[in-house]
């Protein structure tokens, strides 16, 4: 016996006798989530020029220095993290930078969960390996995350200059002392919100590689 799936997924088990109906049904969806995933990029990219010019303006010249980048993030936002130090560290064009995912590493992140907690497995990680130079960069959908919101303050008192991103009205990021600059998504959705944040990101390090090109 097949198992029922329809609590999941109704409009697929109510479309069953009609295959060709499902699968324009399903286009269409994607097609209008793409169309609105590329409105909202364009919207904030235009919102937050100023605010991404000065972001890499700030980044540009501790990079020149020789900083380090240090991104995290929970769930999505820490896949979106380990792009971002990838991009940096591993760019396809370009100068590369010192840059890590502080969530990289599964040993590292389980023992600090498991001994001092979940919200300081970034926090301590910045204390054994950040210097006053480097640069902590920070992604939440929400602006709330405890554990991100921990590491900033650890970092902005280490001296680092601290980036959130972060979606709906910014959160916590956006009134934080701890955080330098915050670039917010204006959205309700979380998908939405963390593709436009993989936009800004890569807008991000493209204007920051342009500056130290100069």
């Amino acid at each position: 016996m097949s198992e029922q799936t329809d609590f999941l997924y109704p409009f697929i088990e109510g479309e069953g006798d009609d295959p060709a109906a499902l699968l324009a049904d399903l286009a269409r969806s994607a097609e209008s989530k793409a169309d609105e995933s590329a409105a909202l990029a364009t919207a904030t990219l235009t919102a937050c020029d100023h605010e991404l010019d000065r972001v890499a303006t700030a980044m540009a010249d501790r990079l020149r220095g020789g900083a380090t980048l240090f991104t995290f993030g929970n769930g999505g936002s820490s896949t979106d993290a380990d792009t971002v130090a990838a991009l940096f560290a591993q760019p396809p064009v370009g100068r590369a930078f010192p840059a890590r995912n502080l969530a990289s590493d599964p040993a590292v992140l389980t023992a600090l969960a498991n001994d001092v907690g979940f919200d300081l497995v970034f926090a301590r990680q910045l204390m054994a390996h950040a210097r006053p130079s480097d640069i902590a960069l920070g992604i939440s959908t929400s602006g709330d995350s405890r554990d991100v919101l921990v590491a900033f303050a650890e970092a902005k008192q280490a001296g680092l200059l601290t980036v959130g991103l972060a979606g709906y009205e910014g959160g916590s990021f956006a009134t934080s002392a701890d955080v330098d600059h915050c670039l917010v998504v204006h959205a309700a959705s979380v998908h939405r919100i963390q593709e436009t944040q993989a936009v800004m990101s890569f807008e991000l390090w493209d204007r920051i590689q342009r500056l130290v090109a100069r």
